[in-house]
């Protein structure tokens, strides 16, 4: 009679099976997909995005059979006394295993035309919200000896984009962090590691002029000549957030066609 190991089980019941996944920026252009792959590899998961529309998407495209691990949390990550609260009844039920801080705006122009006012909007939105969230999700993951924080970053960081400089400020302050958790919080079993994706085809793209030109410019700065896909992202993501990533922090992987290769 054959018994099913530890690793069987979980292959079949999913990587992430009974794991709690806190996901801001869940429903937009490439969180929607990971969304999606997290659930169906058994994630329960707290899908934190402001957009209605693309909330009642993902709502739409969940399988009926993950429908309810999904919860859908429509709030501004401005609003950080809200977003606390939220969290603290989260944490308070159970601990929050996995905390992808992936929600983002990006204005573009000439940096001396941005006011004070839109600086700080962005690191409030970009930075601000993660360090909420992290420390909503730091007891629980202490105290069982297991966690994962997975930072997206950006290929920005490189210096080969203009009129993004709040952006780019925003996904170093995150690279940072991500480093500083990983030394600060391995001793418990946590892990902390960033993912920079390339030039993706999603609503950010909308900012250029001249779409095909664009396009072009990507594939020509790419080793691999294919755009690449929220499933791309999504794969990186589940192998950072599995137990077989559990050796590997402080790390910022690129996902980028081969762009970045330093």
């Amino acid at each position: 009679m054959n018994r099913e190991t530890p690793m069987t089980k979980a292959r079949r019941q999913g990587a992430l099976a009974g794991r709690r996944v806190l996901y801001t920026g869940a429903s937009g252009g490439l969180g929607h997909q990971t969304t999606l792959d997290l659930l169906a590899e058994g994630a329960e998961v707290f899908a934190l995005d402001r957009d209605h529309s693309k909330n009642e998407s993902l709502r739409a495209d969940t399988p009926e059979e993950a429908a309810a691990r999904l919860h859908l949390l429509e709030m501004d990550l401005t609003d950080q006394a809200a977003l606390e609260a939220k969290l603290a009844g989260i944490a308070a039920d159970k601990p929050l295993d996995v905390v992808i801080n992936n929600a983002a705006i990006y204005p573009s122009k000439p940096f001396e035309e941005y006011t004070m006012e839109e600086l700080r909007l962005v690191h409030q939105v970009n930075v601000e919200s993660a360090l909420i969230c992290t420390r909503a999700a730091l007891p629980g993951m202490r105290a069982q000896g297991w966690g994962r924080i997975i930072n997206v970053t950006s290929i920005t960081l490189t210096g080969g984009w203009e009129n993004l400089a709040p952006y780019v400020q925003s996904k170093g302050s995150l690279l940072g962090l991500t480093r500083a958790w990983a030394r600060e919080f391995g001793k418990w079993g946590i892990t902390s590691n960033a993912i920079a994706p390339g030039a993706f085809p999603t609503d950010a793209e909308k900012i250029h002029p001249d779409p095909e030109g664009y396009r072009q410019f990507v594939l020509d700065h790419q080793a691999v000549k294919r755009r690449g896909t929220p499933h791309d992202i999504a794969a990186a993501i589940l192998f950072l957030a599995s137990n077989g990533a559990g050796f590997i922090t402080g790390q910022n992987l690129a996902v980028d066609g081969g762009w970045n290769m330093t």
